[in-house]
């Protein structure tokens, strides 16, 4: 087949995000046996190198620059303009703020010339350049990584929202939007089954099929002994407002009460582009803020416990899987942990569960005393990961959804 894959963030190197390690490894498994089309705009800080070593993974690689974005910037007079061009469009700022009307003209003539068998956007954000006529002719795929509509609802809900004021006038909008633009395509492809619930309601006769995460498991091996100590860790982009609020919340509400009762214990931020408010976190006492790093395994294999305090954000979390891949004990909360079966009955151990404080202190502080229990979550996280979340089981379903015929 002649696939055109669209992904406005740059692929690759599959360490930059979570967005960017799922479009990256789906389109290396779809190349082994079709040739793929891979059109994706690149930020100021993808090097040359980088543009070079993805085009070894596809067919054809086309690359824009994407301009900043300003969909959280400008004026109080410009701020309303956008809210009301996105009442008047259904299309929320953020994805508009993305767009690209030379990428539009690129894939309007390719797709008119007949150059390719089916299009698949790599994240929700990519729907734009799809046109509503074009699954008449071809077959048509959206790669929602998460619910934009379920993840605003959800910050609002945890009371962690940037501007409260503005999401509760976007939210029904949001709704609306998401209804609208899943219309245009064959299938919808989800992560987990509480976003593949929320996209049936919205599109009850739609094709949707869940497709969660994978790893890598040879770039994320299975360590070779328990370093012991008390030393945590957080991994991911730490641009991100859902990553954010994870560790500021832990670092502000958690670590000084793990300290009180460990005073050595270390908290390592390992991701890259961090936040200002991220940055700030380094001022607390046993905290690093490391930036962008050459391999995440290595920190990680250094690590007692790999924390993943998340209170929004949907979808399977690339950054849990990582850790439980590469045999590091995992305490998350529900957010963390979505998509996964760690615990309950006939499920073996594999991570612990903690949304409250004290529960996260309860449960690192039994960690860091109990090796065994160490060595329990380690090995059934590895067993689970190896079985089900490998990035050619992904690529398998996801081949079989873009060269189905439909239901």
């Amino acid at each position: 087949m002649n696939i055109l894959m669209l992904s406005s963030t740059f692929p690759y190197p599959p360490t930059r995000g979570g967005t960017q390690v799922r479009t990256f490894h789906l389109l290396k498994y779809l190349s082994q046996h079709h040739a793929i089309t891979l059109v994706t705009q690149r930020e100021p800080d993808v090097t040359d190198t980088e543009v070079l070593e993805l085009r070894n993974y596809v067919d054809n690689l086309i690359v824009f620059n994407r301009r900043k974005d300003t969909s959280e910037s400008g004026t109080l007079l410009e701020k309303i303009q956008r809210f009301y061009y996105f009442i008047q469009t259904g299309t929320p700022p953020s994805v508009l703020n993305r767009y690209s009307s030379e990428m539009q003209t690129w894939i309007d003539n390719f797709v008119e010339a007949g150059k390719c068998d089916v299009i698949t956007c790599e994240h929700s954000v990519n729907e734009i350049y799809v046109r509503s006529h074009f699954q008449k002719n071809l077959r048509t795929i959206v790669n929602v990584h998460s619910s934009v509509y379920g993840t605003c609802r959800n910050q609002l809900k945890t009371g962690i929202s940037e501007n409260r004021f503005r999401d509760r006038l976007y939210l029904p909008l949001l709704r609306r939007y998401e209804q609208r633009y899943c219309s245009k395509f064959s299938a919808i492809v989800v992560t987990t089954e509480e976003d593949r619930i929320q996209m049936q309601e919205f599109n009850p006769k739609t094709e949707i099929q869940v497709i969660p995460n994978g790893v890598d498991l040879v770039s994320f091996p299975y360590r070779t002994h328990d370093p012991n100590g008390h030393r945590i860790i957080f991994i991911g982009a730490m641009d991100n407002l859902a990553n954010i609020d994870a560790v500021c919340f832990f670092s502000n509400e958690v670590l000084s009460e793990i300290q009180k009762l460990y005073p050595d214990t270390t908290f390592d931020i390992v991701g890259s582009r961090p936040a200002p408010e991220v940055l700030a976190l380094k001022e607390k006492p046993g905290i690093t803020v490391t930036g962008r790093v050459p391999s995440m395994v290595e920190y990680l294999h250094k690590a007692t416990v790999c924390v993943v305090p998340m209170r929004t954000g949907f979808g399977i979390k690339n950054k849990t899987l990582e850790a439980m891949a590469a045999g590091v004990p995992v305490v998350a909360s529900e957010r963390g942990l979505e998509g996964l079966s760690v615990d309950g009955s006939n499920i073996p151990p594999r991570a612990l569960r903690a949304n409250q404080p004290t529960e996260y202190v309860t449960l690192i502080s039994q960690l860091f005393e109990n090796s065994q229990l160490r060595t329990k979550l380690s090995r059934n996280a590895r067993q689970l990961v190896e079985t089900e979340f490998t990035w050619e089981s992904a690529g398998k379903r996801y081949e079989e959804v873009l060269t189905s015929t439909g239901c």
